[in-house]
């Protein structure tokens, strides 16, 4: 299994968030006064996130990492 860098697990949370923040339903239940950031980071913990990676390297091939 291909390893996350720690600028795409950042990526992954900070897109979380946003989506959490906008209105999206959460993928689990998380306590009642916990921030979008620490639920985003809560649901990649338990990878029930549902976001993949797009990896393009230099020679056009194209990686699809899936979190879970």
């Amino acid at each position: 299994m291909t390893k996350l860098t720690r600028f795409e697990v950042t990526r992954l949370i900070s897109a979380r968030a946003l989506q959490l923040s906008l209105g999206a339903p959460a993928m689990m239940k998380t306590p009642k006064y916990t921030s979008v950031i620490d639920a985003a980071r809560l649901e990649f913990e338990k990878k029930v996130i549902p976001i993949s990676v797009l990896r393009t390297f230099p020679d056009g091939r194209v990686e699809k990492v899936e979190v879970n």
